[in-house]
């Protein structure tokens, strides 16, 4: 392998300001769930970063005082000096590694909550907060209020440079910024010099740039984050209205100009709705009207496609959150001509999702991330052990693939063996499905990793039972057996089975083997597992012809996407598709097809009857059962064997994945004693 020279542009240096970047690849500041109160972990993640080649790591969104309340959110603070020293480790642990470090410092706004520090919400205007269902509302800041805030901001630019960052970042994007609130229109009512006209809303912008980059004193770059247009909220910031009146207007004040869209829910756009690179049609003037390197974001995986980024003036950086989760040596592989071993984002954001949820980062790509430092794991090593043994792993999906591919690596013999035809379990079914194509890469990474090791022998078509497993005496034996879908209308709210579905129902195991639906068929779909999979079945059947409802007793359709950001445009796109939606519906029973038959439903909330919903076909789409048939036969022959991913207990392909590589792990000596790995303590005063 060597260095392949059309991606040399993407190695070359980068002055901004008083600072150069190494290259051209930034990690940009995201959400990885380690809270102040947990900087030993996010310090793990950032130094991988760093290590892996990333030539700037961003610390995520960083309170600069106490009246940006996000109390309960994972996120930084750098209020005090006390915070200067937790982040001056953060920043050596990252230039250790020839990286710049960055700092994203902010007052979230009519974002804040106004309840955990006491303090009121502060806004351009007496507002709500932009939380309808939280009852605060704004002050309206007086002249006091916006000098106190500058000056804290200023304060904010003094610690960061203290604390050694080479970068510090004025963040005004994703409709969660104060400065943003003051530009937009739809928040500023203000009369005041701070409102009314473009320059006046711009005001505040201007001078915390200027008050910045006079605390900075040449030593430290100042960043804007600015978003350009908005696809989601008030849609006031336009990239050919306001949004580009702002950069022409402050073009050449900042060192670096970081550009992306407003809301979160589309700056972080999955790949079920956005390709590779979709922000350029909104980013690609900023280059034109500013002298300034400019960063954007994209869910970059392709070098091919970050070059033609570079090489076509849209972009100087490429910035990444998730693909750099996914491989935080992203940049090393490039680099070293390993560009096909590059573990690629596959867009799920099951990384926003469990952020959203209050948890630490986690990755369907990456099963050690925020591991780095409580467990020790490393994304591209693994402890070699010195008694190299046989390992059977049997399931060739997700968790399966994962095993065999991280004992190969620590230095097992291993034998993998699949019932089916086809490796990769659930996500060579579900990556055929309509606009998850991406999934695919689960397997096809592993897949290719697996089929260059010649300690690793791969067997399709391979049923094996508790004689064969007792005749290849193995010794370690992985049962990856995975699940199976429930017809019984079992699910996540209805506990108990429902009257009618065992007999009649269909589940996703029946259409992924092959059964085929004629078109024009009335399709009934009962989702109680409420995330992805209901509806991207009922998107992909309405496409071939079918005519789908969709029926959920949660009072929304597959609230899990809520916290994956896609729910909005999951709900448009089955809208086009002329699925009908029944949300707030329990099933009570399935009567048969034919006139006034098909689902029996009530309300959820209040037990009210409900109209039948007619259907054809009935699909159950609930809970999924262990496949325990192996295990339980080889515990019978008293062969000792692990079970691991949606055998040991279905979830989603990320808890499959982190299964078999945590199991792996342990048989490699590496999972801590009694699974107690190293926690964050609150320091005693």
């Amino acid at each position: 392998m060597s260095f392949n020279p059309r991606y040399a542009l993407l190695f070359e240096p980068l002055k901004i300001g008083p600072v150069t970047a190494p290259n051209r690849f930034a990690v940009a500041p995201y959400a990885n769930g380690h809270s102040f109160l947990m900087p030993n972990g996010a310090r793990g993640i950032r130094e991988t970063r760093a290590e892996g080649g990333w030539g700037i790591v961003g610390m995520q969104l960083t309170e600069i005082d106490p009246t940006s309340d996000l109390s309960g959110l994972p996120y930084e603070r750098l209020w005090d000096d006390d915070d200067v020293a937790v982040h001056a480790r953060s920043v050596a642990s990252i230039q250790a590694h020839g990286a710049l470090a960055s700092i994203e410092l902010a007052h979230t706004g009519l974002r804040s909550r106004g309840v955990g520090t006491g303090y009121p919400v502060m806004g351009p205007s007496s507002a709500s907060t932009l939380r309808p269902e939280v009852p605060f509302m704004a002050k309206a800041m007086d002249r006091d209020d916006i000098r106190r805030f500058r000056q804290s901001h200023c304060d904010a630019v003094l610690r960061a440079r203290r604390a050694g960052y080479d970068i510090a970042y004025v963040y005004a994007a994703h409709d969660a910024s104060l400065l943003w609130h003051f530009l937009s229109p739809a928040y500023n009512r203000r009369t005041d010099e701070y409102g009314g006209s473009f320059d006046n809303r711009l005001r505040l912008l201007r001078e915390v740039l200027e008050d910045a980059q006079d605390a900075a004193a040449g030593e430290m770059a100042i960043a804007i984050r600015f978003a350009v247009h908005e696809l989601t909220g008030p849609k006031a910031i336009r990239f050919d209205g306001d949004g580009r009146d702002v950069v022409e207007a402050l073009a050449e004040l900042p060192d670096l100009w970081d550009v992306n869209i407003s809301g979160w829910q589309r700056d972080s756009g999955t790949s079920r709705y956005d390709a590779e690179g979709f922000q350029e049609a909104f980013t690609s003037f900023v280059k034109q009207v500013t002298n300034k390197p400019v960063l954007g974001v994209g869910r970059f995986t392709s070098p091919d496609t970050m070059v033609s980024q570079l090489r076509r003036g849209v972009l100087d950086i490429i910035g990444s959150a998730r693909a750099s989760i996914a491989d935080p040596f992203l940049p090393n592989k490039i680099r070293e001509g390993r560009v096909e071993d590059i573990r690629e984002c596959i867009g799920c954001n099951v990384c926003v999702a469990v952020e959203n949820a209050g948890v630490v980062v986690r990755c369907t790509q990456n099963p050690t991330v925020s591991e780095e430092w409580r467990r020790g794991w490393h994304p591209e090593r693994v402890p070699v052990v010195t008694d190299r043994g046989q390992a059977l792993v049997i399931g060739g999906g997700p968790a399966g693939l994962e095993a065999a591919l991280t004992l190969a690596r620590g230095g097992h013999r291993v034998t993998l063996a699949e019932a089916g035809a086809h490796f990769g379990g659930r996500v060579h079914h579900e990556s055929r499905l309509r606009n998850l194509a991406a999934w695919g890469r689960v397997a096809d990474y592993r897949l290719y990793q697996l089929g260059r090791m010649e300690s690793v022998s791969l067997f399709a078509q391979s049923t094996m039972t508790a004689e064969t497993v007792a005749e290849l005496a193995a010794d370690h034996v992985l049962v990856a057996t995975g699940a199976r879908w429930l017809r019984s209308g079992r699910g996540r709210t209805h506990r108990t089975a429902i009257d009618g579905f065992a007999d009649a129902t269909l589940t996703p195991d029946d259409l992924f083997t092959g059964m085929a639906l004629a078109p024009g068929l009335r399709v009934v779909i009962y989702d109680d597992d409420h995330d992805y999979l209901a509806n991207a079945l009922a998107a992909d059947l309405a496409t071939q012809g079918l005519r789908v409802e969709l029926v959920s007793p949660m009072p929304s359709i597959a609230a899990w996407m809520g916290y994956t950001l896609e729910q909005p445009r999951m709900l448009a796109e089955l809208i086009d598709a002329g699925v009908g939606l029944h949300p707030n519906t329990v099933a009570r029973a399935w009567t048969g097809n034919g006139p006034g038959k098909g689902l029996t439903v009530q309300r959820a909330d209040t037990g009210a009857e409900l109209p039948v919903i007619e259907g054809d076909i009935l699909i159950s789409v609930g809970l999924r059962e262990p496949d325990l048939a192996l295990s339980e036969a080889l515990y019978a022959a008293g062969i000792a064997h692990r079970v691991i991913g949606d055998a040991e207990a279905p979830g989603p392909i990320q808890s499959a994945v982190f299964s078999g590589h945590r199991h792996a792990r342990d048989l490699l000596g590496q999972e801590p004693e009694g699974g107690h790995f190293r926690r964050e303590r609150p320091r005693l005063f």
